[in-house]
């Protein structure tokens, strides 16, 4: 580990403990050579999941991307940031365990549309109108009578 002060790549771990529930480590390490202390996380490198695009191509499952697009659906709603990581971490287990590495974007729409519904409709709304691409007033109608049809 290099030193973010100096460059010195010498070290000691100070301290280890666990962190974001299990998943990284956190260490704390002094630098041999200037004596500054500073953090570092470990986690898992990359997990083997690709998306398929609606154009076909394949990119990386990317958990920051996908709590970005949630995020911007919950702005100014009363969801907090917890909440936006349960379901983060919900749809990317549940895509995590199914057999197959490659996944339709669509598949994940539709899982964080499922998942908004249940949290905030606004949100969902808001979700469903980018995603599914509405470009008329009409097709807005459909979502809306499908949320209020869902929730009686």
């Amino acid at each position: 580990m290099i030193c973010p002060y100096c460059g010195f790549n010498q070290n000691n771990v100070l301290e280890s403990r666990e962190a974001e529930d299990g998943k990284a480590t956190r260490r704390r390490r002094v630098c041999e050579k200037c004596g500054k202390r500073f953090t570092t996380y470990e986690r898992v490198g990359s997990i083997d999941l690709r998306v398929i695009k609606k154009d076909g191509r394949n990119e990386d499952f990317d958990h920051k991307k996908l709590a970005r697009g949630i995020t911007k659906a919950c702005w100014k709603r009363p969801v907090n940031q917890d909440q936006i990581n349960e379901v983060v971490e919900e749809i990317e287990m549940k895509l995590l365990n199914r057999k197959k590495i490659k996944v339709p974007s669509k598949d994940i729409g539709v899982m964080v549309m499922n998942r908004l519904k249940k949290l905030d409709e606004i949100a969902y709304l808001r979700f469903a109108s980018v995603y599914l691409d509405i470009q008329k007033l009409e097709d807005f109608e459909k979502i809306l009578a499908d949320a209020k049809s869902n929730k009686s």
